[in-house]
């Protein structure tokens, strides 16, 4: 997986803004491609002034509603049995479609938006919203905010390790981090750091999903 990886980065890399939004849009589709290897290397390359962050952050969002959309045309084309038979060639079970569908016919429409925050539901969380033939534009409204959301998160923390460790970290040592299971000191640390990040992230949905809970019941 690490050398398909560094070959889409490499390949797509070279197109700069539009290569950003194609590698989101592999990130939100069926193939599980990291958002670490785009966004965080984007965000370092904004502390260089070499990207500017508006136009970053633009296109990886629309690169995740456009991928987001690749899988909800998908599942509304083609059906759940096509998605569980061809799934499982792209890490993807019928077990893990079982519990999203359970979950989306639970939490509705705010699911594709806490989906969006989660590591490796992100990428499938439109599949049941395709099934469910969900209302296009609230779909890309709520796929959107909470993939932009994510997005932001990234190229800050990005940007942030830049601010850190300066010049002394390249694109390489990055995309390294998130791809190899040899790292050195400094690539753990990028690393871990992250990991906080996931976690607070995801202690922020729960907490957010229980509150809109909360507020259903009281309402009925």
């Amino acid at each position: 997986m690490s050398q398909i990886i560094d070959f889409i980065v490499e390949f797509v890399g070279s197109f700069g803004y539009l290569g950003i939004f194609l590698m989101m849009f592999l990130e939100s589709s069926f193939f599980p491609f990291p958002s670490e290897v785009v966004m965080i290397p984007s965000g370092y390359l904004v502390y260089k002034n070499e990207m500017n962050i508006y136009v970053v952050i633009t296109m990886g969002i629309l690169g995740s509603i456009a991928g987001s959309l690749f899988n909800y045309f998908l599942a509304l084309k083609f059906g759940r049995g096509f998605i569980i038979k061809y799934g499982k060639y792209f890490f993807f079970s019928e077990k893990t479609m079982e519990k999203m569908e359970m979950y989306f016919k639970k939490h509705g429409e705010i699911s594709t938006f806490l989906g969006r925050l989660i590591p490796v539901l992100r990428q499938y969380i439109s599949l049941p919203a395709g099934l469910s033939k969900m209302n296009l534009v609230k779909f890309c409204i709520y796929t959107g905010i909470g993939a932009g959301i994510w997005v932001v998160i990234l190229t800050c923390f990005g940007y942030y390790i830049g601010t850190w460790m300066g010049y002394n970290v390249n694109i390489e040592t990055i995309i390294k981090t998130f791809t190899s299971a040899s790292l050195d000191s400094g690539e753990l640390d990028i690393k871990n750091h992250l990991h906080k990040i996931i976690v607070i992230t995801i202690g922020s949905v729960i907490i957010i999903a229980l509150g809109y809970i909360f507020y259903q019941k009281r309402r009925k």
